[in-house]
């Protein structure tokens, strides 16, 4: 190894040039023009998987845009899978883990450590958390069960991932229903929250990873919120083709 570094030095003296190794530039802000740009190269990167039986469940509300196309590409059916943040209480922008359906919660130890909130706390987020989100469920269902995913290739959506902690708690609710295999697939995620992710799911597809991720909005030209009767808008169509593999 030094051998060939000094006669590549040997080289660039003799020639006037050091030129150092090609780097690649850093990612930039937006990526993607909207939601729709973003599911469209998430697709083809899902496709190439060549999953056997898939079905896509999206989080809500703005997983649902990139779920509804990759369903499309996929001619799979679509679902939600509703899952809400736990954000400490007086620190509303810091997220200490997520609630999921089906009664799951994943908690970042060390920010309830830092923060110093106590049992009470969190149990006074999680029963305001499970209120809406069980009031999410019946608004994007309208009284129709989940989608069969035992023994299916599952899908698990979102429009970005920034702690991990909601596609976490996913993932783990996800499980229990007894799916063949998981895929994550975000269009971009900060590097720690996909490597976090990995290691839950059976394969994990983020497009980008900045390192200076940011949030997740910053990566989009066009962020608008997605609303509850969008969700159900795009919901809707999906659900004549959601029957159970035979």
């Amino acid at each position: 190894m030094g051998g060939r570094r000094r006669a590549w030095n040997d080289a660039c003296t003799a020639t006037g040039r050091h030129t150092q190794p090609a780097r690649r530039p850093p990612i930039t802000p937006p990526i993607f023009h909207d939601r729709l740009d973003a599911a469209q190269r998430l697709a083809r990167a899902v496709t190439a998987l060549g999953a056997r039986d898939p079905v896509v469940l999206a989080l809500p509300r703005g997983g649902v845009p990139v779920g509804h196309e990759l369903a499309r590409h996929l001619r799979a059916p679509l679902d939600v899978l509703v899952v809400r943040k736990l954000f400490v209480p007086g620190h509303e922008g810091v997220a200490m883990g997520a609630l999921a359906s089906g009664g799951v919660r994943v908690l970042h130890g060390r920010t309830l450590e830092q923060l110093g909130v106590d049992d009470d706390d969190v149990e006074r987020v999680v029963a305001r958390e499970t209120r809406e989100l069980a009031r999410r469920e019946r608004r994007y269902r309208d009284g129709r069960p989940p989608v069969p995913v035992a023994g299916r290739t599952a899908i698990l959506v979102d429009d970005g991932l920034a702690t991990g902690a909601t596609l976490e708690a996913a993932a783990d609710s996800l499980r229990e229903r007894g799916p063949r295999r998981i895929v994550a697939a975000v269009p971009v995620g900060s590097p720690d929250g996909c490597v976090a992710l990995g290691g839950r799911v059976d394969r994990m597809i983020c497009l980008e990873r900045p390192r200076a991720f940011g949030s997740i909005g910053r990566w989009y030209r066009d962020f608008a919120p997605t609303s509850d009767d969008e969700v159900r808008a795009l919901l809707a169509p999906d659900r004549a083709a959601m029957a159970a593999p035979a």
